[in-house]
C-alpha cells in the first residue's frame, strides 16, 4: 500500500518563519523515501518577496535491514521496542509480495547479538506467518543464553508460553501478542 503524502514548506523571507503544512496536520516522517522540491517565488502586498516550496514525499515502507540501522542509533530499549512496533506496523500494511522484500537483505549488526537474534527470529516468524520461507541469512543465528526482552515475572512466564516458535528455539522469548498486537 503505497501512498503519496505532500508537504507544503511556506518560509517568509521579510520575517524569516517557517510553517509546515500537510493534508494530516502534521510534518511526514523523517525517515521519508523520495523527495521532491518544487519552488514558488511571489510578492507580497508590501512588495517583500514571499518563497513557497512544495515538497513532494513518498512513502517507503521499513525493511528490517533498515530498522537495525535504527536500532544502533538508539541505546534506549523503550525507543528500540518502538521502532520494532512500527516495523511490524508497516508490514502488515503491506501486500504480501512486497513483504518479502523487507525480509530479504540481511541486517547488519547491531553490536547486540540479542537484537541480533531477535530480527532472525522476526523474519523467519513473518515469512512463515505469510506461508514463505525464511530469509536464508536468517538460519544460523542464535542465542547460547535465553533473553526476555521484557524481564518482569509475570512477562517472563507469558513469553514462555506464548512465544512463537522462531524466536524460542533461537533463545528470545517474547510473547506472540507483544509482535501480533502490532
Amino acid at each position: 500500500m503505497s501512498s503519496t503524502s505532500f508537504l507544503v514548506i511556506a518560509f517568509d523571507i521579510a520575517s524569516m518563519r517557517t510553517c509546515f503544512s500537510s493534508p494530516s496536520g502534521s510534518p511526514p516522517s523523517q525517515r521519508a523515501g523520495r523527495c521532491t522540491i518544487r519552488y514558488n517565488e511571489s510578492q507580497t502586498r508590501c512588495g517583500m518577496s514571499r518563497v513557497r516550496y512544495s515538497v513532494l514525499v513518498s512513502y517507503q515502507p521499513m525493511s528490517l535491514a533498515e530498522l537495525a540501522r535504527f536500532i544502533v542509533a538508539e541505546p534506549d530499549f523503550d525507543t528500540r521496542w518502538r521502532l520494532v512496533v512500527e516495523f511490524l506496523k508497516e508490514y502488515q500494511r503491506e501486500p504480501t509480495e512486497t513483504r518479502q522484500r523487507l525480509l530479504a537483505n540481511a541486517p547488519g549488526s547491531t553490536g547486540d547479538e540479542r537484537w541480533d537474534v531477535l530480527f532472525a527470529g522476526l523474519a523467519e516468524h513473518l515469512a512463515m506467518r505469510d506461508g514463505k520461507d525464511a530469509p536464508p541469512w536468517s538460519a544460523s543465528r542464535g542465542l547460547r543464553r535465553f533473553w526476555f526482552p521484557f524481564d518482569t515475572p509475570g512477562a517472563r512466564a507469558q513469553a514462555l508460553v506464548h512465544a512463537p516458535a522462531a524466536l524460542r528455539r533461537r533463545g528470545v522469548f517474547v510473547a506472540d501478542y507483544e509482535i501480533d498486537a502490532a
